[in-house]
C-alpha cells in the first residue's frame, strides 16, 4: 500500500535541495519514499493527492514535551501567586501533575497528539507527570497516541518529592513500559532525586540499553541544592552517576552551567534539549548553546505542540543570549531526527512527511530557504500530515480520530481538574 503525491516540490530536510517531482510514500514503520517522473502502472497506490504548488518535506518532531500540561491553557490563577521558580513548580505543576486521573491523563495525551500532528509533527518525546496515577499511565498516553497516529518516546517522571513509595512506582511503571515499548528512563532534577534513586535509574537505563531524560539547571536553585547535598554541581553529579554516558540521554533547559560542565556535556554522546519560551516564560534564564557541541534540539516543553514556533523563538531570543544564526536554528529544528536516527528509535523514516500550502510572494529555493524559514513558514501552512505513510491531517482535518468528541469531552473534564486542583 501507497500513497502518491504528485506534482510536489520536493524539499531534502539534509540539503534544501529542491526537485519537482511525484512523490511514491510506502506504509509502514521506517518505510523509504521513492521520488519519480513515472507514474505509470501504480497498481499499489491506494490514495493520490495533488500536490500543484505545495512544498513537500520531512515531517517534524518534538525533541521535550510535556503532554500532561495540554488542559493547562485557561485554567484559574494558583491559590498562591508563585514568587520564583520553586514556587511556580509547587503551586502550578505539582498541583496539577497530582489531580491527574486516568481519563485526564489520556485526554491530554490525546490533546497533545492532535496539536502536534496538525502542526506537522508526528514524532513527540515526552516526560510525563501523574503521581496519583503512576502505574500504567505510559501505557495509556502511548495507545493515545497510537491512536492519532503521532509516534513517540515516552519516559515516567522518577522523583523523590512525593515520598519513595512514588519513586519506587515510578521505577516499576518505566520497567514495565519498557520491557514492550520504546522509551526512556525519567527523572525530574537533581534536586528531587536522591543517591538511591539515581542509582537505580541509572542500573535500569543500563539494563534496557536506553538513556536518562531529565532536566538540568533550568533554575539556578538546581546547583545551588546540588552543591549544598552533594557538595558537586549537577552535570558533575550526573557525569559521576553514569548519566551521561548514554547516546540516548536528553538534558533539558541546561542554563546554569558552568565551563567544566559544558565541557563534560560536550565530550559526551548524550544530547541537549533547549526550551526558549518556558525558560521565558517561568523567567529562569536563556540557553546559551557555547561549547555544548553539536547535538542540540528543540522542545516545547508542554507550552505548546507547535516545534516550528519554538525554533523561531529560540532563534529570536538567541541573537541576545546565544550563539545562533540561521542554519545553527534549522540545524537545531532538525536534530531530533539524528537523534531518533543515530539511536534506532522506530517512527521517524522517511515516509513522514508534511505538505506546505506555502503561498508568498517572494521566490523560495535552496539558497534563501532559511530565510522562509525563520520569516516565513508558519504551522497554519500545513495542509497534509502523512505519519509512517499514513495520512493523519488532510485539508488541515485529523483523519484517524474524531477532534470534535475528544475536545468536547477534554472541556468538561478539564473542569473536573481545575476543581480538584482546588483542593490541594
Amino acid at each position: 500500500m501507497a500513497i502518491l503525491l504528485k506534482n510536489a516540490t520536493y524539499i531534502d530536510p539534509i540539503t534544501l535541495s529542491f526537485t519537482q517531482t511525484h512523490i511514491i510514500v510506502n506504509e509502514g514503520v521506517n518505510q523509504r519514499i521513492l521520488l519519480t517522473n513515472n507514474i505509470n502502472d501504480l497498481s499499489d497506490i491506494t490514495e493520490t493527492i495533488d500536490c500543484s504548488g505545495k512544498l513537500v518535506t520531512k515531517s517534524f518532531a518534538i525533541g521535550h514535551h510535556h503532554a500532561y500540561s495540554a488542559m493547562a491553557k485557561g485554567m484559574p490563577a494558583s491559590k498562591k501567586s508563585p514568587q520564583n521558580f520553586r514556587e511556580i513548580l509547587q503551586y502550578v505543576w505539582w498541583t496539577l501533575d497530582k489531580c491527574l486521573d486516568k481519563e485526564s491523563i489520556e485526554l491530554s495525551a490525546l490533546i497533545t497528539a492532535l496539536e502536534s500532528a496538525k502542526t506537522g509533527s508526528t514524532f513527540v518525546i515526552d516526560h510525563h507527570a501523574s503521581p496519583n496515577y503512576i502505574r500504567g499511565s505510559l501505557e495509556l498516553m502511548a495507545k493515545a497516541f497510537d491512536r492519532v497516529g503521532v509516534n513517540h518516546l515516552l519516559c515516567y517522571e522518577i522523583t523523590d518529592r512525593d515520598g519513595m513509595e512514588k519513586s519506587k512506582q515510578g521505577l516499576d511503571e518505566t520497567a514495565d513500559y519498557l520491557k514492550n515499548r520504546q522509551g526512556l528512563v525519567g527523572l525530574h532534577a537533581s534536586f528531587t532525586v536522591g543517591d538511591d534513586t539515581l542509582k537505580q535509574s541509572v542500573e535500569l537505563m543500563n539494563q534496557t540499553k536506553t538513556g536518562i531524560h531529565v532536566h538540568v539547571a533550568e533554575d539556578l536553585y538546581d546547583q545551588e541544592h546540588c552543591q549544598e547535598h552533594y557538595k558537586k554541581r549537577v552535570i558533575e553529579r550526573f557525569h559521576d552517576a553514569g548519566v551521561l554516558e548514554s547516546e540516548k540521554t536528553i538534558l533539558v533547559h541546561n542554563l546554569h552551567l558552568e565551563q567544566n560542565e559544558r565541557q563534560l556535556v560536550a565530550k559526551s554522546p548524550c544530547w541537549v534539549a533547549q526550551n526558549a519560551e518556558s525558560n521565558m516564560n517561568n523567567n529562569v534564564g536563556y540557553f546559551n548553546g557555547k561549547d555544548l557541541g553539536p547535538r542540540i534540539m528543540i522542545g516545547t516543553d508542554g507550552m505548546h505542540s507547535d516545534i516550528l514556533q519554538s525554533a523561531k523563538a529560540a532563534f529570536f531570543v538567541g541573537q541576545r543570549f546565544d550563539n545562533i544564526d540561521y542554519p545553527s536554528s534549522y540545524e537545531r529544528f532538525r536534530n531530533v531526527h539524528k537523534y531518533l536516527n543515530s539511536n534506532h528509535i522506530k517512527g521517524d523514516g522517511e515516509n513522514n512527511l508534511v505538505v506546505l500550502d506555502y503561498a508568498t510572494g517572494t521566490e523560495i529555493n535552496q539558497g534563501n530557504f532559511l530565510g522562509h524559514f525563520i520569516f516565513g513558514l508558519r504551522s497554519n501552512h500545513v495542509e497534509h500530515v502523512i505519519s509512517n505513510g499514513k495520512v493523519i491531517v488532510k485539508n488541515r482535518i485529523i483523519t484517524q480520530v474524531n477532534e470534535a468528541d475528544i475536545l468536547q469531552e477534554a472541556q468538561a473534564r478539564a473542569k473536573d481538574l481545575w476543581k480538584r486542583m482546588k483542593t490541594l
